[in-house]
């Protein structure tokens, strides 16, 4: 236990103390507040060290937030056992051997019993309180490390999704400059069709790379003209095929998916009016594939990477489907996956975490009323104990209540800790499974 709580029991036992010989002490000498003193110093120390040494033990060995079910059913075995032992224990030590009111026999005879059910209740009552105070900080520090981790992870897709948007502005820009440079050489009329149709192009490239996924027929609308611009360049040396299903126009890709993978199959293979490189774009299985014959061209050096794999990081981000490659001495095919909904990391994580502290704040609600029904129950029965014996001593009937009452809580317990909605869960999955096998 921590020096402040030390303190506390200390100041717990003073207070005790004092009630006590003002109350219930008709000789005020200080040898009478002394052996007060001294016992409730005892009573706080013990149980509140007690208590406190199982609570520390517990958050160790099952913490709250990884085992919160055996955690709860250990605490409350924990605590009625313990409690238990310490109470008895105390009381031994003030009736039998500090006030010696009591001979051994007549302590464990029925005539104590009273006495000792009635301190048993206070003492779990502060055992319920320390262990529910600790459940509520150990809640409240994982709360607060799972939003932290939540925040720092949609920050970091987002960051990391931006950069990798923010790669296509002068990639595209630097490629299309150098087909430019090379028409400028060989056909400065064609160079010039080239500038007005890049400026189209690039305000499509402004417009769109903003943007997690775009449709597929805006795509393939985009990767025409971009086509059209590479035949200005290639003539007949290169040749584009689009069989693309309709149904898949309405769906959607990664924006700018189309342009970087054309640009990949015209820097990575040369083509010639004899030998042209032909590049088809179809679909195949809910993806959209980008196949070029192979005509692999010698590196002048060694190329940058960017396309491709920013293809791929993006998807990655955006959902659990990958983009597959092919590649055999004829072929070179890029399968890219066709989405039918608009997939966001980040609200994706935010969803969850929603999700998550859902469930939390309904499973915290469950259990702090079952503690609030413990704590009532403490608080309760030993005031019905102590109203039965101050009238009608004669009459016990504070067992009724007491009995009815902790079968009740005993059920409550049951069903937050032991069985309660998760094992109907499981046996309905049960049932199905049976049923799906016959």
């Amino acid at each position: 236990m921590k020096r402040k709580g030390i303190i506390i029991l200390f100041w717990v036992s003073l207070g005790t103390a004092l009630f006590f010989f003002f109350v219930f002490n008709d000789e005020k000498t200080f040898k009478n507040f002394a052996i007060t003193l001294l016992i409730s110093t005892m009573y706080s120390f013990v149980l509140g060290l007690g208590n406190a040494f199982i609570n520390d033990f517990l958050n160790r060995k099952f913490p709250w937030s990884e085992t919160t079910r055996l955690r709860a059913i250990l605490s409350v075995v924990s605590i009625l056992i313990a409690n238990f032992i310490l109470v008895y224990f105390c009381n031994y030590m003030n009736f039998v051997v500090i006030q010696k009111t009591a001979t051994i026999d007549e302590f464990f005879s029925s005539k104590y019993n009273t006495s000792n059910w009635f301190m048993i209740n206070i003492a779990l009552l502060i055992s319920a309180f320390l262990h529910a105070k600790s459940f509520m900080e150990e809640l409240k520090k994982t709360s607060k490390k799972e939003v932290v981790e939540q925040k720092l992870i949609a920050k970091s897709a987002n960051a990391q999704f931006e950069s990798l948007k923010n790669q296509l502005d002068p990639h595209f820009l630097f490629n299309s400059l150098n087909v430019l440079s090379s028409l400028i050489d060989e056909n400065p009329r064609q160079a010039q069709k080239f500038t007005a149709s890049m400026s189209k192009i690039y305000r499509y490239v402004l417009e769109q790379k903003d943007k997690e996924l775009v449709t597929v027929e805006d795509e393939l609308e985009f990767a025409k003209t971009y086509c059209d611009l590479l035949k200005t360049r290639f003539e007949d040396s290169v040749d584009f095929v689009f069989d693309v299903k309709k149904e898949d126009y309405r769906r959607f890709v990664v924006p700018l998916s189309l342009q970087l993978l054309l640009e990949n199959c015209i820097k990575h293979n040369f083509a010639t009016s004899s030998k042209p490189l032909i590049i088809k774009i179809f679909s195949e299985n809910d993806t959209l594939c980008i196949e070029n014959n192979l005509q692999v061209r010698e590196q002048i050096k060694e190329s940058s990477g960017i396309g491709l794999s920013n293809i791929v990081q993006r998807y990655s981000l955006l959902t659990k489907r990958n983009v597959f490659i092919e590649k055999s001495e004829d072929y070179f095919k890029v399968k890219l996956p066709v989405l039918s909904a608009r997939p966001n990391v980040v609200s994706e994580i935010i969803d969850d975490q929603d999700k998550s502290y859902q469930r939390a704040q309904k499973r915290v609600k469950e259990i702090k009323s079952f503690y609030g029904n413990l704590i009532s129950y403490c608080i309760v029965i030993p005031a019905l104990i102590i109203i039965n014996l101050m009238t009608s001593p004669d009459d016990i009937w504070f067992y009724f209540p007491m009995l009815g009452w902790g079968i009740g809580l005993a059920a409550h317990g049951m069903n937050v800790f032991a069985i309660g909605k998760n094992w109907e869960e499981r046996k309905i999955r049960e049932l199905l499974e049976k049923q799906n096998k016959q």
